[in-house]
């Protein structure tokens, strides 16, 4: 019989992630939570920052966060904040694929959903661009409700769209540089950056504190400061500046700030690294960094 229930329970549960909801958002959450995590979710006493990540979800709806994870919006709302020389230009936003004026456009551009992760689309020649296969990509995300995913409440009610932004290049670099800024309550805890994205070995994830010293977060073997290959940014502490200024008032949110051709760009904030199921980090690291993060009242 318990694995009967355990199965109808299962079944629900891949039934909500294709958007039709049946679950109450506590109950999908938990069970999403001991199914990647392998433990019970505590919300009357949440302990790590993955707890904590899905405590927000419930109890924490400022609707001000909905804004700050619309890619389009968010542009407007970090101008005012920390000034326009941070934004990466805006060539268009549509609300579908068909309006795209592809002539209008300029040789290279990136095009992307306002109102999800992973629709990134690079065209870095026109010629050879396959815009059958980005119409097919970006008409697909715009169907779906991000919110479903992991029952991420500030992506629930954003206006689906589709934004195409300057290409950026740097000159001295394969891939950009991408720095994400943890803040805990308007101050930054720890700096995480990714390497090897696209090798065989797969992505890797190295932390630093605010000092740039290496935090042992990930369950690597054998690696320090001194071989992660990522150096100190020489604007570090203006990123700093402008991430707890970005961050102020907010419980948590991550930063997320491109460093190209020495100058520091705006990428997205992130309220919930992972959906809250975060498995590259250690336990160890999670309890800590939860340590750390204070809950409102």
């Amino acid at each position: 019989m318990l694995k009967l229930i355990k199965k109808i329970k299962e079944i629900i549960y891949y039934i909500d992630r294709s958007g039709i909801r049946i679950m109450n958002d506590k109950d999908y959450i938990s069970f999403q939570f001991k199914k990647a995590l392998k433990r019970e979710l505590d919300l009357e006493n949440p302990q790590s920052l993955n707890e904590k990540l899905q405590w927000i979800k419930l109890y924490d709806r400022n609707p001000e966060y909905t804004k700050m994870v619309d890619k389009y919006e968010v542009k407007e709302y970090v101008k005012n904040i920390i000034g326009e020389q941070y934004i990466i230009p805006t060539l268009g936003i549509y609300d579908n694929f068909n309006q795209i004026d592809f002539d209008k456009l300029p040789n290279q551009f990136v095009m992307k959903c306002t109102h999800d992760s992973g629709s990134t689309i690079i065209c870095k020649d026109k010629k050879t661009f396959d815009i059958d296969k980005a119409k097919k990509v970006l008409t697909k995300s715009l169907r779906h409700n991000f919110y479903y995913k992991a029952r991420e409440w500030p992506y629930k009610n954003i206006k689906r769209r589709i934004i195409i932004e300057k290409y950026m290049k740097d000159d001295n670099l394969e891939d950009l540089e991408d720095f994400k800024l943890q803040c805990f309550n308007g101050v930054v805890d720890n700096i995480f950056v990714c390497v090897e994205r696209y090798t065989e070995t797969g992505v890797k994830y190295h932390y630093f504190d605010r000092n740039w010293n290496y935090l042992p977060y990930c369950p690597y073997e054998g690696i320090d400061a001194t071989n992660v290959g990522v150096a100190r940014p020489e604007k570090l502490d203006e990123m700093i500046e402008i991430s707890e200024k970005l961050s102020k008032g907010i419980p948590e949110v991550r930063v997320d700030l491109y460093y190209i051709n020495g100058k520091i760009y705006f990428g997205e904030l992130t309220f919930f690294s992972q959906g809250g199921y975060d498995l590259d980090i250690t336990y160890e690291a999670d309890m800590e960094m939860g340590k750390r993060m204070s809950l409102p009242k």
